[in-house]
């Protein structure tokens, strides 16, 4: 197939260069031409533009843009799509993208890769990048069948997991597994930075190591994606945000207290959960 990626960064790269190993004809676009003549270096796509008008010739197209610019992306885009492309999108988060594209159109099917790395840009692209992870898809049911096929065909070929679900059901469990983390990890930095004996936290720093990294690694990624994250799904995020809350304060009520056996069944409880969550 010819398909379409807008946007050449991390996830944009990265699906070029897996379907292109499928066989694929791969247009780029990218708002940089020095980005463009990149991709096609690293073997992301056969050809690439900063002009949208390129993807006329797409029959699937991925939007691959910060999510805040998925939606103006795409008012760019539908002047130059034959009426029977498929559009998809690799955001974060689906109901706003989903409630401004799907009425206006018909074949777009919302995604998002649960996938991806500290780093950004062109060069950080890598192959197999959806192996083995988990491929949200999002339509609707209004959502012509054959443009779902389309999409879960090409994520099938990434070789991801494939899910399926409402743009609702998406948002509310990404809160918990994804946005809610990149807060708590930053608020944890915030508050290790806070500590006022400039030796004791020289010492901190020196210190820190796989715990520290594990617990920080979103906290320290992406300034953007993660203000994307709190505004576009804001109302989940703040319940998410809530609950964590109270959680926090149940801790600190059992330490104050004293109370030992409280704390252990809580985090016995924690670590007889996590396996559900982390293979």
């Amino acid at each position: 197939m010819n398909i379409g990626i807008l946007g050449l960064g991390l996830i944009g790269g990265s699906l070029g260069l897996d379907l292109r190993s499928q066989g694929h004809y791969v247009l780029g676009v990218s708002r940089q031409e020095s980005t463009c003549q990149r991709a096609k270096t690293l073997g992301g796509v056969d050809e690439a533009s900063v002009d949208v008008s390129l993807l006329s010739a797409a029959e699937v197209v991925f939007i691959c843009t910060p999510l805040g610019l998925i939606i103006p992306t795409f008012e760019q885009l539908i002047a130059h799509l034959p009426s029977n492309a498929v559009v998809t999108d690799v955001g974060s988060v689906k109901t706003p993208v989903v409630e401004a594209i799907a009425p206006r159109w018909e074949n777009f099917v919302g995604g998002h890769p649960m996938t991806g790395t500290a780093e950004s840009g062109i060069e950080a692209a890598l192959r197999n990048l959806f192996l083995d992870k988990p491929y949200v898809l999002t339509p609707l049911d209004t959502t012509p069948p054959d443009a779902i096929s389309v999409v879960e065909k090409l994520v099938q070929e990434l070789g991801a997991n494939l899910y399926s679900c409402s743009p609702e059901e998406h948002d509310q469990a990404v809160s918990w597994i994804s946005h809610l983390p990149v807060m708590v990890s930053s608020s944890l930095i915030a508050a290790c930075m806070s500590e006022t004996d400039a030796k004791v936290l020289q010492l901190a720093q020196k210190l820190a190591s796989s715990g520290f990294k594990d617990t920080s690694r979103v906290g320290g990624g992406n300034s953007e994606l993660g203000l994307m994250m709190a505004k576009y799904n804001r109302q989940q995020l703040l319940r998410s945000l809530s609950q964590y809350r109270q959680s926090l304060d149940e801790l600190i009520a059992a330490i104050e207290q004293e109370n030992w056996d409280i704390l252990e069944q809580k985090l016995q409880a924690t670590s007889k959960a996590r396996p559900k969550f982390v293979d």
